[in-house]
């Protein structure tokens, strides 16, 4: 944008004069926001038309001094003649025209802040409206999940390291998954995660199922994991934010046998 065309082009007098539209005035406060030098041309504008309004008419170049000197005139009572006073209408109406005009691109700025507000609230509500049907939706379908007579439940009772822990798994073999229930489960240490393990007994073979990465943030601390193993038995052991390779038994919170 040419800025010098801009200022050159008279809208800013007519902003400074209140003479614009809501919109155009939009504009130009965009502008002054925008560009120093737009912003420095209405404050002259400004100091240009205070000055202009309040200013009397200057004094004539000549002295009476030197007129009465180039006439050769004696020394003589000289009658002082009053100024002519100031036209304070016209001023007033000048600084009424500004004030006017600052207010409305006050107003205009608020609304427009106003309505920005109105829709950062409003997309914020549809957000929140669509995380509780999806999770409504979620419950629902758990609740059907849970029920189905073909699920497998399988409990998973604290350990030696956390006796008071528990969880429980819901298998869906036709699905190849499983639920998790971990709200049993403590907050796990920062740099730590629970990772869930496949277990066959004999011999005893871990199959990692991955870690819960989500565990601290996910309010109702239940997990869909996949899970295409013969299954006999599940365990949850702490390890190293990543998981490990096999479980680490000193750490096993949970472990639950499949009922045969």
């Amino acid at each position: 944008m040419n800025i010098k065309e801009y200022i050159s082009s008279g809208i800013l007098e007519l902003y400074v004069a209140g003479s614009l539209s809501e919109k155009e005035n939009e504009d130009v406060h965009a502008k002054i926001k925008e560009y120093p030098e737009v912003l420095a041309e209405v404050l002259s504008i400004e100091k240009a038309i205070t000055q202009l309004t309040a200013a009397a008419k200057k004094d004539t170049p000549y002295s009476f001094s030197d007129i009465k000197n180039k006439l050769k005139i004696e020394e003589t009572k000289v009658i002082s003649i009053s100024k002519p006073k100031v036209n304070w209408m016209q001023y007033a109406g000048w600084a009424a025209s500004v004030l006017i005009g600052s207010l409305l691109v006050w107003t205009v700025t608020q609304n427009k802040e106003l309505k920005n507000q109105v829709a950062t609230e409003k997309q914020q509500l549809e957000q929140q409206i669509e995380k509780a049907s999806n999770s409504l939706a979620e419950a629902e379908k758990l609740i059907t999940v849970f029920r189905d007579k073909d699920i497998i439940s399988v409990p998973l009772a604290g350990q030696k390291v956390s006796p008071n822990s528990y969880a429980k798994v819901y298998w869906d073999k036709k699905t190849k998954s499983i639920y998790l229930d971990a709200k049993g489960l403590p907050t796990p240490p920062k740099g730590k995660v629970y990772q869930v393990w496949s277990l066959k007994l004999s011999p005893l073979t871990p199959t990692s199922l991955g870690t819960i990465d989500t565990f601290t943030a996910d309010t109702n601390k239940i997990f869909t994991i996949d899970n295409a193993n013969e299954s006999e038995a599940f365990g949850i052991t702490l390890e190293p934010a990543g998981g490990s390779k096999s479980p680490n038994l000193e750490q096993l919170y949970t472990l639950g046998a499949v009922a045969s």
